[in-house]
């Protein structure tokens, strides 16, 4: 084994780790933006006002049927 086929392999190594670390960074950052994003949207889910509020009282009591 010669001394550039180890510093070569050592390279590849380093680079290897290097990759892993960037893609792990990556990935947590991807699942804590889509956690915020979930988070958000049940937010304004439960913060939504209720519409009987705003709808006279006569409304959304009947059915229309057709057979």
């Amino acid at each position: 084994m010669d001394v550039s086929d180890i510093a070569s392999q050592s390279t590849a190594m380093s680079q290897a780790k290097l990759k892993n670390a960037v893609e792990m960074s990556v990935l947590k950052m991807a699942i804590q933006s889509q956690g915020n994003g979930a988070l958000q949207l049940v937010q304004s889910a439960t913060s939504a006002p209720s519409s009987s509020g705003s709808n006279p009282s006569h409304l959304g009591n009947r059915i229309d049927e057709l057979a």
